[in-house]
């Protein structure tokens, strides 16, 4: 290990991956837990997955928490709620036993995984979806408002509104298009009805697995469902206007080459949505930059860089 010990910790929405790294940027352990999203699955819940993570790549290069130099945990809605998140805060620095540390929200693990921590925006379209960027130290946040009544263009989003175009479908509202009979296979609903309960009654389905059915979205529409096809050009135009959002809130001139990356499984898996996203972004003059790292390198990559920073002080 050279030049000291660094763990980048990327919560997202449907699990967590923690990276250990040196000073020279190499890889010395990695482990995964599920989502640290504690609207989820509860605080309590939070700190034990925080403590698994922390506690297995520690073990795997044989070091206690005390033996990290700095760490920087990137968690879901961290700075949304000022009376949780000091209890975060302080939540991650007891599972490290020291104060070097930093917490953020998990959308600058995606920009500093995708851009390397150079100034630019990335948009991430995972579970939920958000917008960060950087400009001279100047930083700036779209979207992620949560997925009760934001986080457009996530594979949440696409779920939620591929279960109404369903309900439409079902009413008459709208033609029947392969997504009907796809998702009535799928939730194996004896009449269309059941959706509700399978939804939304006991025991119902999480945040994650309603997420888990924007792939349904992305068959439906591959298989001709033009009003399929339609919320997955909805989600790209809606993660096109967070790039636009921040393009203007980090002070880029209009015409400028802002450097422009993505992250997350829906821009990194669903073909659909991210070539109407580049094509709009392209058309509205951004550099695109296909992702350097991933959203967990750079969690660890932004760690080494914070403790080197604060060594240097």
């Amino acid at each position: 290990m050279s030049g000291g010990v660094f763990l980048g910790v990327d919560g997202g929405g449907t699990k967590t991956e923690f990276v250990c790294i040196d000073g020279g940027g190499e890889v010395l352990a990695t482990a995964l837990t599920g989502t640290t999203y504690h609207l989820q699955v509860g605080f309590d819940e939070v700190v034990r997955r925080l403590e698994t993570g922390a506690a297995q790549v520690c073990a795997a290069i044989g070091i206690t928490p005390q033996g990290i130099d700095h760490a920087f945990f990137g968690l879901p809605a961290y700075g949304e709620d000022r009376d949780i998140d000091p209890r975060i805060h302080a939540a991650c620095g007891a599972v490290l036993g020291h104060d070097r540390y930093d917490v953020g929200n998990d959308m600058v693990c995606g920009w500093a995984g995708s851009l390397g921590g150079e100034d630019g925006i990335n948009i991430v379209a995972g579970t939920g979806s958000i917008g960060y960027g950087e400009r001279q130290g100047k930083a700036a946040r779209a979207g992620g408002w949560g997925e009760v009544f934001s986080d457009e263009g996530s594979a949440y989003w696409i779920a939620i509104k591929g279960l109404a175009l369903f309900t439409r479908m079902s009413d008459g509202r709208t033609p029947r298009g392969p997504l009907h009979e796809t998702l009535r296979t799928v939730l194996s609903l004896e009449d269309d009805l059941d959706v509700c309960g399978r939804i939304m009654g006991p025991p119902g389905m999480g945040r994650s697995e309603i997420a888990g059915l924007a792939g349904l979205v992305s068959d439906a529409a591959m298989a001709g469902d033009e009003a399929a096809g339609a919320i997955l050009d909805e989600a790209a135009r809606e993660l096109g206007d967070m790039a636009l959002a921040l393009r203007a809130a980090l002070g880029f001139a209009e015409g400028t080459a802002v450097p422009l990356s993505w992250s997350g499984g829906v821009l990194s898996r669903e073909a659909r949505v991210r070539e109407e996203f580049l094509r709009i972004a392209s058309a509205h003059g951004f550099s695109l930059h296909e992702p350097m790292f991933s959203p967990g390198y750079g969690s660890a990559l932004y760690a080494k860089n914070l403790g080197l920073r604060n060594a240097s002080r």
